[in-house]
């Protein structure tokens, strides 16, 4: 069999291997590129988590406590621990390390000077010895501190220009260090001799506790200014020798582009190695593992939503090209048996495809692999699935040449086959192995992240099985339609559904299930993370917008009544950790601390009302007025249960600000808004019904409904309420509050729908969804060619008896109406049913904040089937006019049917 041969016939059957190869050429497409694509993803994802964070949070810190050093110098000493504990770490940690720096520190005592004393200051101040300090900042004024220690004389230091002004030091202020009242300690005289400024203030160089560049304000009267100055090292390390109580800190920071999304796993488990072996008298702090927990749970749940996705579209996939091959083979089916006639062994046709297909399955192959390789991304390796792939589809075209050889050439379009008993028994075991794998899918469980062989052919066997049940079903509606049809004048209806009831499409209509079914899951599932998140954001923010701060003056809802766009507005106050009691005298109920939140029933349900959110506001709290007796409460269950045991449901006491009051428990319910998913412990109390005290509840947070706010003039407005809070009564605050922090519900909506790993499951989602809305219309122009030959016969030889065209149009529309909805419709409906199956396994929850990813019916979805449907089946009525125009009908009749 000469290669000359076998690219003659090539040629002569272009257009049956050009599809063959198109689909093969995606196939491995697929397969090389898509990974690289979702490695790119992922790697962005990452950079954009981690450089949210504060930079510090990547920042391995290992410090000791104060220890008296006079036996051996400490700078020689930490540095040489310095490298040593880098060394140590694994070298995963290693690797990823990108900048170190480390610094010894006196501990902060009291210091006196003149210029100081011109101001009345109390200060405390730091020795920090800080290698490298002269290359991270520039000298503004004097000189830096001698290398070489001098006995006899002052300790020199050099502060930052904004610390030496804050505490009224210049060069040459003179200070001492001097503790009141004990004799033992001697004065140290000390001279300030430079000021300097950072290069970069957000360099990690300056992150030490306490900071360099940064003065910590007295909370109180009588309470110190806290600074930090920088020494020589030579000096420090004579300090410490006379008994100087010293701590010594080294800082390795982790670098973004250093951490591989693709190896979070094994990156975290490093850390845990980190902390399990800190040295002896060391303490180890850190807290990068919390975003890389929080972005490898997003991860593993996308690419293992990615993994059902890929099935799909790989079985589809897969399903096509079975399906090019059998119309390959069956379109030559004659020249096969003439082989046959001529004493050809049974092998040779099968022998003549193959080295057809190995002409063209290979090249197509090679090309879209390397078509994948110009996908951005790290590549994965998936070069032996590729090999797999070109291997199975360049011997689906000999396969398919032996199947069909030996199926005889009957009417298949006029009569009905009864199924064998063989292929009964096979469907019946499908459909209870698809049952079987979705118990134990449930049952089990999954690893995400990993390609469960169960979880990809779980939803791959269920839409097989509900493709076999419909190919059973929808025959007996059609015959019924069919018998009501003849009764009626006219033809095309009666032989329309006669011909569709007849047809027997099964390979066919199971790819078209499995596409559809695809893209239908991945439709339904974005639909309930979407809908989750948006619970999700009412649970933080269960109104339009939130103001968090200390506390807030009570006429500040008035004032935020009055700003544009604001149509109603509540107090809420919460306190943390509080403990209830068994009277108004404060005794220990002894069952554990709580969160208490106060809230104004009637004007939160308003303020719900208004922002248009779905939190219903339980019933004691909305209607409770103030009044004699205890107040009704809403408690989380472990409260309840607590509080029964001790027998104190009906009379508890809890602190709030300072006073006490007495609640009852008027219901119990697992969580409430404006508190976190993980609080267990909480005790909701009605504020418009609170007894009246000596003092009244200062709210710490407010609840804003209204359309178009201005997060700057709520914040403004914030402001000022704490503001009037802190200045009114008899004793002021003397520092201006923290300013107050504005969540929009919109906003924090935004934030759980961006960033981290959205952008992977964001491809997952419209890959699915586009490439099974694409495979399935391509799947249903099979269906169609798969009965192309016969329906041209028949429409032959009525077109002969007088049909028209119009009829020959609307027969041909009654026919193909019943399959293409069939298809469509059992796809959409295993769309819809897969995320109930999948949806426990998915752990999808971490793109939600946690919520529960609740998948229910979308009127859209039927919106979108009949929107589908009807393209579907115009896109099946123009494949069918083309093939029978590219076949003409005439010639089709004369030459026979399987001409």
């Amino acid at each position: 069999m000469s290669v000359g041969a076998a690219a003659r016939r090539v040629r002569a059957y272009g257009g049956q291997f050009l599809l063959l190869a198109v689909l093969t050429l995606v196939v491995t497409l697929l397969v090389s590129g898509v990974p690289r694509l979702v490695n790119r993803l992922g790697e962005e994802g990452l950079r954009a988590q981690l450089n949210s964070e504060p930079a510090d949070r990547r920042d391995l810190n290992y410090s000791t406590g104060e220890v008296d050093t006079a036996a051996a110098p400490v700078m020689p000493g930490a540095r040489e621990q310095f490298d040593s504990l880098v060394e140590e770490m694994p070298p995963r940690i290693r690797s990823a390390v990108t900048e170190r720096w480390f610094s010894v520190d006196t501990t902060p005592n009291r210091v006196v000077g003149p210029d100081l004393k011109a101001r009345n200051l109390l200060v405390h101040l730091g020795l920090r010895a800080m290698p490298g300090v002269q290359e991270e900042s520039t000298l503004v004024q004097g000189a830096w501190p001698n290398e070489t220690f001098v006995v006899g004389r002052p300790i020199e230091l050099a502060l930052d220009a904004d610390v030496a002004r804050k505490l009224n030091l210049r060069v040459g202020s003179r200070l001492d260090r001097a503790q009141p009242g004990d004799a033992a300690v001697k004065p140290t005289p000390m001279v300030v001799v430079g000021l300097f400024r950072p290069v970069d203030r957000a360099d990690g160089a300056w992150g030490g506790l306490p900071q360099v560049l940064q003065v910590i304000e007295p909370e109180g009267d009588g309470e110190p200014f806290i600074g930090v100055a920088v020494v020589a090292p030579v000096v420090l390390d004579k300090l410490a020798a006379s008994g100087w109580p010293v701590r010594t800190q080294w800082r390795y920071r982790l670098g973004v582009d250093r951490i591989d999304a693709r190896q979070l796993d094994q990156t975290i488990d490093s850390l845990q190695q980190v902390q399990r072996h800190v040295p002896p008298g060391l303490t180890l702090t850190q807290a990068v593992d919390i975003p890389l927990r929080a972005f490898a749970a997003q991860v593993n749940s996308a690419r293992t939503l990615l993994a059902v996705v890929g099935a799909g579209v790989l079985a589809t996939l897969a399903g096509l090209i079975v399906l090019a091959a059998t119309l390959s083979t069956r379109r030559r089916r004659s020249e096969f048996a003439l082989i046959r006639a001529r004493g050809g062994a049974a092998t040779a046709g099968a022998r003549r495809s193959l080295a057809e297909s190995l002409l063209v399955v290979p090249v197509a192959a090679a090309l879209g692999w390397w078509l994948g390789t110009l996908f951005p991304g790290t590549p994965d390796p998936t070069a032996p699935y590729a090999a797999a792939a070109t291997v199975l589809v360049t011997l689906a075209l000999p396969l398919a040449t032996l199947a069909v050889q030996g199926v005889g050439a009957t009417r298949r379009d006029l009569i009905r086959i009864r199924p064998s008993t063989r292929r009964l028994t096979v469907e019946v075991f499908l459909l209870l192995l698809a049952v079987l794998g979705a118990v134990l899918l449930r049952r089990r469980g999954l690893t995400l992240g990993e390609v469960d062989p169960l979880l990809v052919s779980v939803p791959v066997l269920l839409a097989v099985a509900a493709a076999v049940l419909a190919l059973r079903a929808y025959p007996w509606p059609l015959l019924l339609v069919s018998r009501l049809a003849a009764r009626t004048r006219g033809s095309v209806t009666f032989l329309g559904t006669a011909r569709a009831g007849r047809s027997t499409v099964a390979a066919p209509l199971v790819v078209v299930v499995l596409a559809i079914g695809t893209a239908a899951f991945c439709a339904v599932v974005a639909a309930g993370v979407d809908a989750s998140r948006g619970r999700a954001a009412e649970q933080v923010v269960p109104a339009d917008a939130l103001i968090r701060g200390e506390r807030f003056a009570p006429d500040t809802v008035e004032a935020l009544d009055g700003l544009p766009g604001v149509r109603a507005a509540t107090p809420v106050l919460t306190e943390r950790d509080q403990r209830l009691a068994t009277d108004e005298f404060g005794t220990d109920a002894r069952i554990g601390q709580t969160t208490v939140l106060l809230v104004d029933g009637p004007g939160l349900a308003k303020v719900t009302d208004e922002s248009g959110v779905d939190v219903r506001v339980p019933e004691p709290l909305r209607t409770a007025r103030a009044g004699a007796g205890a107040l009704p409460a809403i408690v989380s269950p472990a409260v309840a249960a607590d509080l029964a045991r001790a027998g104190l449901r009906d009379s508890a006491f809890v602190a709030v600000q300072g006073q006490r009051y007495e609640f009852r428990v008027a219901g119990a319910q697992d969580g409430f808004p404006l508190l976190p998913e993980s609080t267990g412990r909480f005790v909701i109390l009605p504020w418009q019904a609170l007894p009246p005290r000596a003092t009244t509840p200062a709210p710490s947070s407010l609840l804003v409904a209204g359309d178009r706010l201005d997060p700057d003039a709520l914040r403004q407005a914030g402001d000022q309420g704490q503001l009037r809070f802190q200045q009114q009564g008899a004793v002021t605050g003397r520092e201006r509050p923290l300013g107050v922090t504005v969540d929009t519900r919109a906003g924090v909506r935004h934030q759980l729908g961006d960033g981290g790993a959205n952008g992977v499951l964001a491809f997952g989602f419209v890959a699915g969804a586009a490439g099974g809305t694409v495979l399935g219309l391509l799947a249903i122009a099979f269906t169609v060619l798969a009965g192309a030959r016969a329906r041209g016969q028949v429409l032959s030889r009525l077109r002969t008896l007088g049909l028209s065209r119009g009829q020959w149009r609307g027969l041909l529309l009654v026919e193909l109406t019943p399959l293409v909805g069939v298809s469509v419709l059992t796809g959409a409906l295993v769309g819809a049913v897969l995320p109930l199956v999948l949806n426990p396994v998915l752990g999808l929850s971490a793109f939600t904040g946690g919520v529960p990813v609740r998948v229910a019916f979308e009127p859209g979805l039927v919106v979108a089937v009949v929107a589908l449907g009807a393209i579907a089946l115009g896109f099946a009525v123009a494949v069918e006019a083309l093939n029978n125009r590219r076949l003409r009908l005439g010639e089709v009749l004369r030459l026979g049917e399987e001409s």
